[in-house]
């Protein structure tokens, strides 16, 4: 608290004190820091951090102050509550957590903002997409594999999409929504069996638009979401412009998750590292914050 302090104090921020610092500590510890800083100083520490910081590393500074529920909630609320909505982000926290985490993030998004986050995203989403997310809000995904089950599960996405003329879109929210993924793993094997296609090629085909994108994102993370991840942050970096806001929520979120599996993921994905292409597409001290997030190249 008192590093902090004492790089704010005064003309001039030492941004790199507070990167160095707050990325070398945990969020729990970044918590016990906020409160003795509060009782050292009287002053609330992300609020100074905001005013002593700005743009994208401020954003990323203050993500990383924020509980991970948290911020899975406030960047929910942004995504449904911002202008228009951002579908990319609900997709992306829905179909990766665990369903532990989407009750936690249920309740405490409820006592945050008296508001029911199924009901906000119904009302801000439509369709089979909708009926999608609300499966996902369920938080309901079976353990384990049953056995039983993996044979005509694979039949009834078949019938549901390519031996079918249309699509029963049904058919896919239900298996997909409510397997496990262990379970969903074994089911793509054989679906592929019986069809000659992967599972990602028949969902391309039978379905499009937000729909298609939460389907996709739901295999994706059944079969790896690390590998889920890797190829959202790929995607956030490749090309024309850098999709900054997706950056700093996985590179936050996944820190003290999976990002060694997400890194490992992202190089034998696109033969090159996670590290060397953050610094291609970022600079300044939110570059520098960002590839300490990473880790070594």
């Amino acid at each position: 608290a008192e590093v902090l302090f004492k790089a704010m104090k005064g003309l001039g921020t030492d941004e790199d004190a507070i990167l160095q610092l707050l990325i070398a500590r945990s969020n729990a510890q970044r918590q016990e820091i906020k409160a003795a800083f509060k009782t050292l100083h009287g002053n609330d520490l992300v609020d100074n951090l905001k005013s002593e910081l700005g743009g994208k590393f401020e954003s990323l500074i203050v993500a990383l102050m924020t509980p991970p529920i948290m911020y899975d909630v406030t960047c929910l609320r942004d995504a449904i509550k911002g202008a228009g909505t951002d579908e990319k982000g609900l997709i992306e926290i829905l179909a990766s957590r665990l369903p532990n985490e989407v009750n936690e993030i249920k309740s405490l998004y409820k006592r945050e903002h008296n508001d029911d986050l199924e009901k906000d995203v119904t009302g801000d989403t439509g369709g089979n997409f909708s009926r999608m997310l609300v499966v996902l809000l369920q938080a309901s995904r079976q353990q384990g594999i049953q056995e039983d089950l993996i044979q005509s599960d694979a039949q009834a996405l078949l019938a549901a999409g390519e031996q079918k003329y249309g699509t029963d879109e049904g058919q896919f929210i239900t298996i997909l929504g409510n397997r496990s993924n262990a379970h969903l793993r074994r089911v793509f094997e054989e679906y592929r069996k019986l069809s000659g296609y992967e599972i990602e090629e028949s969902i391309q085909r039978e379905t499009s638009g937000t729909l298609q994108e939460v389907l996709l994102a739901v295999v994706k993370c059944a079969r790896s979401v690390p590998g889920y991840f890797a190829e959202s942050l790929y995607n956030a970096m490749k090309g024309a412009g850098t999709d900054d806001q997706k950056l700093i929520r996985i590179m936050v979120s996944r820190s003290e998750v999976d990002m060694m599996d997400i890194r490992a993921e992202f190089r034998k994905r696109f033969a090159t590292s996670l590290h060397k292409t953050i610094q291609g597409d970022t600079s300044g001290d939110y570059r520098k914050a960002l590839q300490l997030l990473c880790g070594d190249d």
